[in-house]
């Protein structure tokens, strides 16, 4: 959504920006505070105000200053597409908002590079009370998305208005600097246990079940064996979990195939073997604790999957077979084999990435690569502790340059019809303000806004 002019704002997202500091400041306790405005049954209060400010200012490094007023019209815009959206029955799921919620935070996990360290960060006690809050902001952020999709789903450009949008922009010397991108794709070989290794963890599993049966203490046997990071912290205890609770499907159907007391047989997930005690049934809740190991894998192992792994690159570089043929053939990486090993952009969920916007590690990887070149291998391994070795190839690549016409015709296509997107919400919210109760605190009525926000001489 572009309530910014595009030359203004940039690279900066407003609802991403507002989503951000919701929870940067949610735990944070208000002094009691004063109403902006009132939109519909919405409201902005004046601390919103000076919040979402100070937020556009730092995230976009004081390139971007905002006054009060233009602040208000903006929050005011969100919080009539909000009440529209309620008002045309428009429905958010739970499975959506669910999805949305497991992506943001594996999105800040990866950012923060720990959960202690994200909870810190964004002031909350636990997963669980920042899921909530997060499914409250994320309902409100995708009922805004759905009623801009209604608003302008039948809104298209033609090929005449991409080109009359370029040259308009091209008289006023505002063509947009396009920023330098690349297409990756990624080859992975997981180096695996042993049989004989995975069979020793399960066994060891199974004698810790014996002896908590007979009466040890599973907390005990969780603070001695578990390879779970958070058991210094829980002692292997993690609290009450529903159906909804973002864990792994496979921890989830055991959990909840428990009778109260009862522990569980050694299961598989991607972190590892668990055994499960579910300790009280509480409603649609769980309240249970785990053992998580982990099989040993040995540096015989690792460099037998780092060989092969050298010696389908060196076939690939020696054109014996493509990439693409050598991902299908072997990769055991299951999110991308099917698609040539491409890789999604986490942040814009496109196949692109941009080299100053990339995670630090892979910019290292692939900054001085061209098109068609391949990464050394490397050593990988996941937060569950699989430990893999990969190679990533650059599918494409474009330098920084002022749009081109021909060579961004996508990307200008994609600008046109943004800008007659925003311009029918414009004319969308011009209507709707008219039959919208709202009421504006008495310091906003000295405003001038773009928009008729006012009603004045209605």
């Amino acid at each position: 959504m572009m309530l910014f002019k595009t030359k203004t704002l940039k690279n900066t997202s407003l609802l991403l920006t507002l989503f951000l500091t919701v929870l940067t400041l949610k735990a944070q306790q208000n002094k009691i505070d004063g109403v902006a405005v009132v939109v519909g049954k919405n409201i902005v209060l004046d601390s919103d105000i000076d919040k979402f400010k100070q937020e556009i200012e730092l995230r976009s490094e004081g390139k971007i200053t905002i006054t009060d007023c233009e602040m208000l019209e903006e929050l005011m815009q969100q919080k009539l597409l909000a009440h529209h959206a309620v008002v045309d029955s428009i429905t958010v799921s739970q499975s959506e908002i669910d999805s949305k919620v497991k992506r943001s935070i594996d999105y800040f996990l990866n950012q923060y590079g720990s959960k202690e360290k994200m909870l810190k960060v964004y002031n909350f006690n636990s997963v669980d009370e920042m899921r909530r809050e997060l499914v409250k902001v994320q309902r409100e952020n995708t009922l805004i998305e759905k009623e801009q999709q209604k608003i302008t789903e039948k809104i298209d450009v033609t090929p005449e208005e991409v080109r009359v949008y370029f040259n308009g922009l091209k008289e006023k010397n505002e063509l947009p600097e396009i920023p330098a991108e690349v297409g990756l794709a990624q080859l992975v070989l997981y180096a695996e246990a042993t049989k004989e290794e995975s069979d020793r963890v399960v066994e060891k599993l199974n004698k810790i079940k014996k002896e908590v049966e007979e009466g040890s203490s599973f907390k005990l046997k969780a603070i001695i064996n578990s390879d779970d990071p958070s058991v210094t912290r829980n002692q292997g205890n993690m609290g009450v979990i529903t159906k909804e609770t973002q864990f792994i499907k496979e921890f989830k159907e055991v959990a909840f195939s428990l009778d109260e007391g009862q522990i569980s047989e050694p299961f598989k997930t991607i972190f590892g073997y668990h055994i499960i005690q579910l300790h009280k049934i509480k409603g649609k809740g769980r309240e249970v604790s785990h053992i998580l190991m982990q099989p040993e894998i040995s540096d015989e192992k690792l460099k037998e999957t780092k060989d092969e792994i050298e010696r389908i690159v060196a076939e690939v570089k020696e054109g014996k077979i493509t990439f693409d043929e050598a991902v299908k053939k072997y990769s055991e990486d299951d999110d991308t084999k099917n698609s040539g090993g491409l890789l999604v952009n986490p942040y814009t969920q496109e196949p692109t990435f941009e080299l100053t916007r990339m995670p630090p590690d892979l910019f290292a990887r692939i900054s001085e690569l061209k098109q068609g070149q391949l990464s050394d291998v490397f050593y990988d391994e996941t937060r569950g502790g699989e430990k893999m070795y990969k190679v990533i190839f650059v599918k494409n690549r474009t330098d920084t340059h002022k749009a081109d016409i021909v060579e961004d015709y996508v990307r200008m296509q994609q600008f046109a019809l943004a800008k007659k997107k925003e311009e029918t919400v414009t004319k969308w919210s011009k209507e709707k303000i008219q039959e919208t109760y709202i009421k504006l605190g008495n310091e906003y009525k000295k405003c001038t806004f773009k928009k008729d926000w006012k009603k004045e001489n209605k």
